[in-house]
C-alpha cells in the first residue's frame, strides 16, 4: 500500500532535517535501457557522454533543440529520506532509478540552480530543470507521492531530487560524500 499524503507532510520537517552539506552517497544506480537497474559500486563520468553505460547519450528523456541529449539530465540525484518514504515495497516495486541517493537537503535554497558540486573526482552542477518525477514515479509509489512532490509550495524543497550535468569528468563511488564545491 502506497505511503498517505498524511504520512507524508507529517515527515516533510524530518526530510527537511537531512544534512546541508558533506553526505555520504548510497546506492550507485544505472540505468542502461528502460527499467532497466544495474547497481554497482563506483561509477565514471564525462560531460560529453554522461555516465558510462547509461542510456542519456542515446536515448535522453530531454534533448536540446539540436537533437542531442539535455546536459542537464546527465545525472539525478535522489533524498535518501524521500526515498524512505516512498519505497516501501523494495523487493517487489522498482527502485526509481536515481544515479545515486544521499541523504542531503537538496532545495533551491541549499543548492540552487548552477551550483557547483563534488563527488569523488568529479565535478557536477545543480541544473535548473525541475525533477517532478515521471507517470512511473506515480505507479509505483502512488499518486499521493507523485502529487506530494510537485505541489507548489513543496517545488522548492526539490523532493523528487535534482537534475545535474557533468561538469569535471571523475569517478565516484558509494560512501563518497557530495559536497557543495
Amino acid at each position: 500500500m502506497p505511503v498517505t499524503r498524511e504520512e507524508l507532510d507529517a515527515a516533510l520537517p524530518h526530510v527537511m532535517a537531512a544534512p546541508k552539506d558533506g553526505a555520504a552517497i548510497s546506492m550507485l544506480c544505472l540505468r542502461p535501457g528502460y527499467n532497466q537497474r544495474n547497481f554497482v559500486d563506483e561509477i565514471s563520468v564525462t560531460p560529453e557522454a554522461g555516465i558510462a553505460g547509461e542510456r542519456w547519450s542515446t536515448r535522453p528523456w530531454m534533448r536540446l533543440e539540436d537533437g542531442s541529449p539535455h546536459p542537464g539530465i546527465q545525472i539525478s540525484i535522489l533524498p535518501q529520506r524521500v526515498l524512505d518514504l516512498v519505497w516501501l515495497e523494495r523487493e517487489t516495486t522498482t527502485h526509481p532509478g536515481d544515479t545515486f541517493i544521499v541523504d542531503m537537503d537538496l532545495s533551491e535554497d541549499n543548492l540552487p540552480a548552477g551550483q557547483l558540486l563534488q563527488v569523488g573526482s568529479a565535478r557536477l552542477r545543480v541544473s535548473d530543470i525541475f525533477n517532478d518525477g515521471c507517470v512511473k514515479w506515480k505507479v509505483r509509489y502512488g499518486a499521493e507521492a507523485k502529487d506530494w512532490v510537485a505541489t507548489p509550495e513543496n517545488r522548492p524543497l526539490r523532493l523528487r531530487g535534482i537534475l545535474c550535468s557533468v561538469e569535471k569528468s571523475g569517478t565516484f563511488r558509494t560512501g563518497d560524500h557530495l559536497t557543495k564545491a
